[in-house]
């Protein structure tokens, strides 16, 4: 299933959510860090992507997808929350 030239892929999704958590949690208590703990209950760990320059580097081309479109979300959030 494609959509905007992203496709289903478990693993890539994954992947995609750990670096966005890596990179955006503000915390223990944020949102995003509870992305690792919903990871680490399906057996998802990947120490390789704890840096955002090397992990990004070892995402797939559609989960580079996935990634920017939790940022680009991420951003719009964080911009509606100023008003």
């Amino acid at each position: 299933m494609k959509c905007n030239g992203m496709y289903f892929n478990r693993f890539d999704i994954c992947e995609a959510y750990y670096l966005f958590a890596v990179y955006y949690h503000i915390g223990q208590w944020s949102k995003e860090y509870a992305i690792f703990g919903r990871l680490h209950k399906i057996g998802f760990t990947r120490p390789h992507l704890s840096n955002l320059k090397t992990g990004y580097r070892h995402l797939s081309e559609n989960g580079k997808m996935i990634f920017k479109g939790l940022v680009k979300a991420q951003k719009n959030r964080r911009v509606k929350n100023v008003y």
